[in-house]
């Protein structure tokens, strides 16, 4: 058991080295520094957990300064030469860091003339860090909401359909101020990759309505559980007294482009490049790992092959995705230890050895200091026999974080600075334990 533990954290430690966002920025940005060199001047925004090292890559690499430069992340990143601008917003829920941001990111983009070129760096956490609320919202009614909407295990597009019709630089919105040219690079943390969800779309036309914002307030609680003015400013929307996000094919929008250059898919062939090498039959499973945390990870439990060996050698199973967590409890975790602690029931009844890390590559998981846990088909008796209450106990208070730290069993890897969303790695042998 002791090998396959320390080679399922090995696994995952490959899947985040191989979206290191200094990596992506420095494969993806050549193809573009002939745009930039050739604008009359260009001038970068970069949010996110990845913004560091995006634009640290992105000033190494340009052979001129930017005329403006300013970088939110959820920590101070120190270093960086002038003219950058660096401000530190908060996440998951915006703080005043963050409306400062989205005020100086607006105000940046309008001053981007014709001609020149507006680089914007975009990676998980942006939503949040980045953000300015629309007319009669303000930062306490956007908290209010998120929290929410988070707790009620809203799904991130859900989510985002709500942020972008309560600000003034999501769904687009960043994008339509600029007059001259904007050029998005972003490493993706949702599933599907799609642009106008990441980082709520600042770049990118957005497809949702007022109204679909309306329904998602509907679903996880009622108008009621909401800010009234929250509330108002969707309603006024829904009716036209309001203007909408610009939507695919509207005006400035046509001059702007998003790329994606890191995103799951990467992870998962850094960490098949690692099982491989360390003698395992791999099997990469392309279908995301989404929707309710539990639900999600029985359905986990119950698509992991046999233990059987394939060809002599054990089996490493790959998947990624980003789950939802409904909290009903008083406890603390975050949904790759949640989905972890589902699985030590399911695991411990499977014939043969099995583990399981399941970690989020920003390194960061809910509001903890750990990416995730590591759980096997041990976990259920070594808790019983530290005198631990059952699994089920943990997860009725949403207490994973506490289950997993009395183990030593967390995942720590520290801010890892990107984001792909999360991944996890399945061990299965059938020989005896190690």
């Amino acid at each position: 058991m002791t090998v396959l533990r320390e080679d399922a954290l090995a696994v995952a430690s490959a899947a985040i080295s191989a979206v290191d966002a200094g990596t992506c920025m420095a494969r993806a940005l050549p193809a573009f520094l002939d745009d930039i060199a050739g604008a009359a001047a260009w001038h970068v925004i970069a949010a996110g957990k990845a913004a560091g090292p995006m634009i640290r890559v992105c000033l190494a690499m340009s052979s001129s300064p930017p005329a403006r430069a300013m970088i939110v992340a959820p920590r101070r990143i120190d270093g960086l030469p002038p003219p950058v601008e660096c401000l530190v917003g908060s996440h998951p829920i915006p703080g005043d860091g963050s409306i400062a941001a989205g005020r100086r990111a607006l105000e940046i983009a309008t001053e981007v003339e014709v001609g020149d070129v507006l680089l914007v760096l975009l990676s998980g956490g942006a939503s949040s860090l980045l953000e300015l609320p629309a007319d009669g919202v303000t930062l306490g009614d956007l908290r209010a909401t998120t929290d929410r909407l988070l707790r009620g295990g809203a799904s991130i597009d859900a989510l985002n359909a709500v942020r972008k019709h309560l600000s003034r630089v999501k769904g687009g919105l960043l994008a339509d101020a600029v007059r001259g040219r904007t050029m998005a690079l972003a490493i993706s943390d949702v599933v599907g990759d799609d642009p106008s969800v990441i980082g709520s779309g600042p770049t990118v036309a957005d497809a949702t309505t007022y109204v679909d914002a309306l329904d998602v307030l509907g679903r996880f609680g009622g108008h009621a559980s909401f800010p009234q003015a929250v509330v108002s400013a969707l309603e006024r929307g829904a009716r036209g007294d309001r203007v909408e996000t610009p939507k695919p094919g509207s005006g400035r929008l046509s001059q702007a482009t998003t790329n994606i250059i890191g995103a799951r898919i990467d992870a998962l062939e850094g960490a098949r490049r690692e099982a491989a090498a360390r003698g395992y039959d791999v099997q990469v499973h392309d279908a995301p790992v989404i929707g309710d945390v539990r639900r999600a990870a029985e359905a986990y439990a119950e698509r992991l092959p046999p233990a059987a060996r394939t060809s002599g050698r054990p089996r490493c199973v790959l998947s990624g995705g980003e789950t939802t967590v409904v909290v009903s409890g008083h406890g603390r975790g975050g949904r790759n230890q949640e989905f972890a602690l589902a699985l030590a029931v399911p695991l411990a009844r499977r014939s043969g050895l099995a583990v399981v890390a399941s970690v989020g590559t920003d390194g960061i998981d809910g509001p903890t200091d750990s990416a995730g846990a590591l759980v096997d088909s041990t976990t259920a008796s070594r808790a019983a026999a530290a005198g631990l209450r059952p699994p089920q106990a943990w997860l009725d208070d949403n207490d994973s974080h506490t289950f997993f730290r009395a183990l030593g069993d967390l995942v720590v890897t520290g801010p890892t600075n990107t984001n792909v969303g999360d991944v996890q790695v399945a061990l299965l042998d059938a020989g005896e334990p190690t």
